[in-house]
């Protein structure tokens, strides 16, 4: 177990990196999407490139975002619900969830976008829009996005699996201000995991 929650750890480390990087691609697009409605109403000149980079950004950030997102527990619950579960029965829910939905759904979506993308990158296809970007990176983020994803469900169902056995704290209540590493860290021995529980259920009730 203690080889998964370091796998988890790494996982988890790659998508804070990803989604801490990909904000800056909300300025990007904001800075270019004002750029072209200044030059539009100014000078009367448009650009398709300048259009379709702001969905390029927009769809890097929805789909590299994902796996992130689930690292915070950002992703929408029915807590109406859920709140009212015994926090195992809530656990198993999620554990159901990841290995019957989410990872499957991973897998197709890379099966099947791997040959549009390399079909896109072989003929080197190009919008057909006048002045419009190549396509194959639009393409590239779907398979890229639903792999982090993947990943992180990966590290979310071995942080499920240490909390039923004792050896982790709840994985949902993680995320948002907290800190899953120094979790982890008192996660490593038996009273570090007793510690953050009760850590969990002080802020819980806070």
């Amino acid at each position: 177990m203690n080889m998964l929650l370091h796998l988890s750890q790494v996982i988890d480390r790659l998508s804070r990196l990803v989604g801490k990087s990909i904000i800056w691609l909300v300025l990007a697009a904001t800075l270019i999407s004002a750029g072209n409605a200044i030059i539009r109403k100014a000078f009367n000149v448009g650009s398709n490139a300048f259009l379709e980079i702001q969905w390029y950004l927009f769809a890097a950030v929805f789909l590299l975002g994902a796996g992130y997102t689930f690292l915070q527990n950002a992703h929408v619950r029915i807590d109406v619900v859920s709140n009212r579960l015994p926090r195992h029965v809530r656990t198993w829910i999620d554990i159901g969830g990841i290995v019957f939905f989410v990872l499957p759904m991973c897998y197709f979506m890379i099966q099947f976008s791997w040959p549009i993308l390399a079909q896109a990158y072989t003929t080197n296809e190009m919008s057909s829009n006048a002045g419009g970007l190549i396509r194959w990176p639009a393409y590239a983020l779907v398979p890229a996005g639903f792999a982090l994803l993947g990943l992180q469900s990966i590290s979310e169902l071995i942080k499920r699996a240490a909390f039923l056995t004792g050896r982790g704290p709840d994985p949902q209540q993680l995320g948002g201000h907290h800190d899953t590493e120094e979790a982890h860290a008192s996660a490593d021995t038996p009273a570090g995991s007793g510690q953050a529980s009760d850590a969990s259920d002080e802020a819980r009730k806070q």
